[in-house]
């Protein structure tokens, strides 16, 4: 495809955004995006190509969705990368637009997209000959199996059986991490507090539709609350017993503004005047105020299910035990890393067992790939024993220490191999900085669970694409040769050096 630029100007063929162009699966993302619309009525969607394009250069470059619109608006080379037949200083969109984009792209789409991209480039690192990859590329003949042509003629037992599985290769490293969103450090009497100021604008809302029934509005105690809070929060430390104390305020504050809330309702105020964010911020601060008070009455700081954010009530606390920032909130992203390439296990918000996903994550392997990983790589919460005995029964090699007794032998050649697989795990380490560093994910700005899910996996998948023109656009490596390079020396000046004129 070919740009029309003004000024006679042509592209540059070495642009990451030309190169990119090549690279992408445009006519498989297309295929993905139409089935998200259900209809054929209303406004004519944006086209795929231009949606994830967009989606993947905020990702890259970090821009905002307003950003994001001005650079695609001013740079050629984007435009082209987002399928433009020329070039055009028009808009592409609106900014509020690429809230469609990443409902419309959902993480299982650019999960899937992931997948049939990078496992190709995945293989290629594992210990296989040529000739073996090029058979595992190579998409089979369908119109060679008689039972997908529906030949009825065939009987199922005059079918070839399929030949066994191949043994087990390649090594699959697993981690898990917490991609933390953009939300204020939650604490109890602030989210209380937050609370009771919604509360109260909810009132003031219902109460003009039934003023006439009441000789005087109620009251609701917000100065003094305000005052309350103000003097909390300004105190650099706290008592168990101060925070007990105002934590038993601001839910006294909460509780009567429900139990207002309730008798304007049963007086004839209805719900629909309130705004929908506030309808459904109305229910997250009733589950709030049960979880506070169940926390205060039963003296724990522990709940199931704890909300840490009105706003965003999906989010949970995730203790990661890490020495700078014990606990994160966001989502937990399980993660496998084959050959360089990252493929997502699971994105959830709760707290989930990484070491149960490693079943799964196996599966998910030998989908992709046909075949089991020779070896699983991952810290020691993995080497269970329910871990280790689904290992053993597909002689897949689980990191870490054998169980039972052991001669000295068998000990040395385990702690070797132990240092090897802990050497060979920084690379999902280093994947997993990478990522937050580079491509947003230390601090994920969407607001809802699904288009945030959508952002994470648009990052890892930001990672590998640059990973995979990295590899394309390195130079090749001279190949070594076997005879020594001549190297010439200066005959008088080493016979001075030998003969000490130099002392």
């Amino acid at each position: 495809m070919k740009l029309e630029i003004p000024f006679d100007i042509e592209l540059n063929q070495d642009s990451k955004w030309v190169k990119m162009a090549e690279l992408f699966p445009w006519e498989r993302i297309d295929e993905e995006y139409a089935k998200r619309f259900q209809s054929n009525e209303g406004q004519i969607a944006k086209p795929a190509r231009l949606a994830f394009a967009a989606l993947y250069i905020q990702t890259s470059e970090g821009f905002t969705d307003e950003k994001t619109k001005q650079h695609i608006q001013e740079n050629p080379h984007m435009q082209y990368f987002c399928g433009f037949d020329s070039y055009t200083t028009v808009p592409p969109f609106d900014a509020s637009m690429m809230v469609h984009f990443r409902k419309r792209i959902p993480a299982e789409m650019v999960m899937q997209i992931t997948e049939e991209v990078f496992a190709p480039e995945a293989i290629k690192s594992m210990d296989m000959p040529e000739e073996a990859v090029k058979e595992w590329e190579e998409e089979p003949d369908e119109t060679q199996d008689p039972a997908k042509n529906g030949d009825s003629d065939i009987a199922a037992e005059d079918i070839e059986p399929k030949p066994a599985s191949p043994e087990n290769k390649g090594t699959l490293l697993l981690d898990a991490t917490c991609c933390p969103q953009d939300i204020r450090y939650p604490t109890d009497i602030g989210l209380l507090n937050q609370a009771r100021t919604l509360t109260e604008d909810i009132i003031d809302k219902l109460y003009e539709t039934v003023m006439a029934q009441y000789t005087a509005k109620p009251r609701t105690y917000r100065q003094i609350a305000r005052r309350d809070y103000l003097r909390y929060s300004k105190k650099r430390k706290h008592t168990i017993q101060s925070i007990r104390k105002h934590l038993r305020k601001q839910l006294q504050y909460v509780a009567r503004n429900l139990r207002y809330i309730k008798e304007l309702l049963e007086k004839g105020a209805s719900l629909s005047i309130l705004s929908r964010q506030q309808t459904q911020k109305l229910l997250v601060v009733s589950e709030v105020y049960r979880q506070q008070k169940e926390m205060y009455d039963k003296r724990t700081n522990r709940i199931d299910g704890r909300i840490v954010s009105i706003s965003q009530p999906h989010i949970r606390p995730i203790v990661r035990g890490k020495d700078h920032n014990p606990t994160e909130f966001g989502a937990k992203v399980a993660l496998g890393l084959v050959g360089g390439y990252a493929f997502i296990t699971e994105i959830a918000w709760e707290n989930i067992a990484e070491a149960s996903r490693l079943p799964q994550a196996a599966e998910q392997y030998k989908r992709m790939f046909g075949f089991y990983p020779k070896a699983i790589i991952g810290d020691g919460v993995y080497g269970n024993r329910e871990n280790r005995c689904w290992c053993q029964a597909r002689n897949i090699r689980l990191s870490g220490l054998r169980l039972g007794r052991k001669n000295e032998e068998v000990k040395r050649a385990e702690a070797k191999q132990l240092y090897e697989d802990g050497c060979a795990r920084n690379a999902i380490e280093g994947k997993f900085g990478e990522t937050k560093r580079k491509y947003g994910l230390d601090l994920v700005m969407p607001k809802l669970p699904n288009t945030s899910q959508t952002t994470i996996a648009m990052g890892f998948f930001a990672a590998n694409m640059e990973r995979r023109l990295r590899i394309l656009t390195l130079p090749k490596k001279p190949k070594k040769t076997s005879v020594a390079p001549f190297v010439s020396y200066d005959f008088d000046l080493l016979s001075l050096v030998v003969l000490g004129d130099f002392a």
